[in-house]
């Protein structure tokens, strides 16, 4: 129902303003008294909170006492994907700077030592203060070696420098090994025989159909939101 809009001029006693400023300040008082000695709704969904005498008005979220959880889709800071010898999966393409609209990462890449043909991140840091979140870096990734699956936010911090999260941060979280890896199928100097015989065999099968976010990446694809898209629609006609 739209609002009905009051367009009457205005009578004397709210010409003369000094009676709507004391219903002002009593509507104040009120919610001030009330925030003040009742207890605070836990429930952030303003939609969902129950209104009332005896309630209070004040739902803030005492963070980082308290935190709101994070919707299912939301993917979190980013992380390098290690393999299961410990190093980074990343090779220093600079796909993911490449496609960075914010600019945030900065790669400075290196030979492995006794190795001539792999290439490392000497230097991988992400400015996560200009990070905006977009997911782009893991999509241009061709190694699945970033990932933005952690579910956390970024912590507050009181300096700037605190943010700027280097290699030695972002390289966690579970390894993760392909039968296509390319160190796997060459004869790599870095890795012991037997350790890449190990990691051969622990490899899973890289997916045919699919892309590297649709194979790789939980929690976010754009092809399993579009059949729950799908599905959604083909059950409101159904009904």
């Amino acid at each position: 129902m739209p609002y009905q809009i009051d367009n009457r001029p205005l009578d004397l006693r709210e010409r003369m303003y000094f009676p709507e400023i004391i219903r002002g300040i009593g509507a104040l008082t009120g919610h001030f008294l009330r925030n003040l000695f009742f207890s605070r709704d836990p429930n952030p969904d303003i939609l969902a909170r129950p209104r009332g005498f005896g309630r209070s008005d004040n739902v803030t979220v005492q963070y980082p006492e308290e935190k709101a959880p994070y919707p299912p889709g939301y993917r979190g800071l980013h992380r390098l994907v290690p393999r299961e010898d410990g190093k980074a999966r990343c090779v220093a393409c600079y796909m993911c700077a490449a496609a960075c609209p914010a600019q945030c990462i900065y790669i400075e890449a290196g030979e492995v030592e006794g190795d001539p043909v792999e290439k490392a991140p000497v230097v991988f840091v992400i400015d996560e203060l200009r990070c905006v979140v977009c997911g782009l870096c893991v999509e241009a990734c061709p190694k699945d070696a970033i990932r933005m699956d952690t579910g956390e936010h970024a912590p507050p911090s009181y300096e700037r420098a605190a943010q700027i999260w280097d290699k030695a941060r972002l390289l966690r979280g579970p390894s993760v090994n392909y039968q296509h890896d390319p160190w796997l199928r060459r004869e790599a100097p870095s890795i012991p025989p037997a350790q890449r015989a190990a990691m051969k065999a622990s490899a899973r099968p890289f997916p045919s159909v699919g892309t590297d976010e649709y194979a790789q990446t939980p929690g976010f694809s754009v092809r399993v939101l579009a059949a729950e898209a799908k599905e959604r629609d083909d059950r409101a006609r159904a009904g």
